[in-house]
């Protein structure tokens, strides 16, 4: 029998493969539900904007056709939409293959990287198998990114790269501009900055930051966007890179040329050409996010600030517990402990009876929880201290 570990890279051996859990299908089956909801995934929940299935629809009939044209119409809307030349936009399928995109321009056997916890786990899955050492920093006590300590480990190890989600992922907190500037003039020479910002356009636009400026004034920085959550379009697979024209020459390099469809392609102009779209979606997640952030609070949960389209919360209770009650009901939300935040919960944000049924929900299983706990021996009831 072939010894497949024998044979794949070193790097890949102990890295476990993204495991996104049961299917909507095998959950109803396994708890009997007609109807299962999906506030665990942040996927945009208010959906695209209008024509832009119409759009995605008509684009069908040229599915014989590789998409060169339509890669160049999309970043023309891009550049357009971002204040950039349509030369510094890189497409592609989605946030997670331009992770691996920008690791196979860069990563070699040992390269240092320097990545917070918990953020987003692909890249230091994605590093981690290029053949990285990922080195990883803890956030701060207010689970803000501690962008003082990143910088100082980037400089201990000689970090090539450190990569930041901003709003971070599963927290939503927001690096301000002063936290940003102090931390790019922190970085070492030779190390490069990659920004998530999957979540910025949820931002306040008075606190959003101009990273596209810093690249023009020839930053080592990178930012990377989706229209999986903003835009409603998670199911079609797109987002793009925006970086200098010499970096985008070696990633259009090492990636997969056309690895977007056109399906998507159409989509995402559709969605750029909407006049409006992009604020009535974040108004619409910031009126959900304050309401749910409100009920949790009248339900006993601790919310912290966000600038994302979820929140997280301390809820006082066991979080697996939690959710795994809640998922019979047909709710599903994230525990906090599979971050490594043990105690929270994530809930992404949506239309208003989302989030009155999320938060009743979970006040609900709460008390359960809390009235077990107060019935357990050697409670302060057991003892007879009520």
């Amino acid at each position: 029998m072939t010894d497949w570990n024998r044979l794949v890279k070193p790097s890949l051996l102990g890295v476990e493969p993204y495991d996104p859990g049961e299917s909507l299908s095998e959950l109803k089956a396994r708890y009997g539900l007609d109807e299962v909801v999906k506030l665990n995934w942040n996927e945009g929940l208010f959906g695209p904007g209008p024509g832009v299935l119409e759009a995605a629809a008509a684009e069908l009939q040229n599915a014989w056709m590789y998409p060169e044209q339509a890669y160049a119409d999309l970043r023309d809307a891009v550049a357009a939409r971002r204040g950039v030349r349509p030369g510094q936009v890189v497409p592609g399928h989605g946030i997670q293959a331009l992770v691996t995109t920008v690791a196979a321009a860069f990563i070699e056997a040992g390269t240092p990287v320097v990545v917070p916890t918990p953020t987003y786990g692909l890249y230091a899955q994605v590093f981690t198998a290029a053949g990285a050492e990922v080195e990883r920093v803890p956030l701060g006590t207010d689970l803000g990114i501690d962008l003082t300590a990143l910088a100082a480990a980037a400089t201990r190890v000689g970090a090539r790269f450190v990569l930041v989600c901003d709003p971070n992922n599963p927290t939503g907190a927001h690096i301000t501009e002063d936290e940003w500037r102090t931390f790019l003039d922190a970085v070492p020479e030779g190390c490069v900055v990659v920004v998530d910002e999957a979540y910025g356009e949820y931002v306040d636009p008075e606190l959003r930051l101009r990273r596209e400026e810093d690249i023009e004034q020839g930053r080592p920085v990178v930012t990377l966007h989706t229209f999986s959550k903003l835009w409603g379009l998670a199911g079609l697979r797109l987002g793009y890179a925006v970086c200098s024209e010499k970096l985008a020459h070696y990633l259009h390099v090492v990636q997969e040329p056309f690895n977007v469809n056109r399906a998507a392609l159409a989509a995402g102009r559709a969605s750029l050409g909407v006049p409006g779209l992009a604020e009535e979606r974040r108004l619409q997640a910031s009126a959900a996010r304050q309401l749910l952030a409100r009920r949790l609070d009248e339900a006993g949960a601790e919310p912290y600030p966000s600038q994302a389209n979820f929140v997280l919360a301390r809820v006082g209770v066991d979080d697996v517990e939690l959710t795994e009650r809640l998922r019979q009901r047909g709710l599903l939300i994230r525990a906090g402990s599979e971050f490594g935040l043990d105690g929270t919960v994530r809930i992404t944000v949506g239309p208003t009876p989302l989030m009155e049924r999320a938060a009743a929900e979970l006040a609900a299983v709460r008390d359960e929880l809390l009235r077990a706990r107060a019935r357990e021996p050697g409670s302060r009831r057991e003892a007879g201290s009520a």
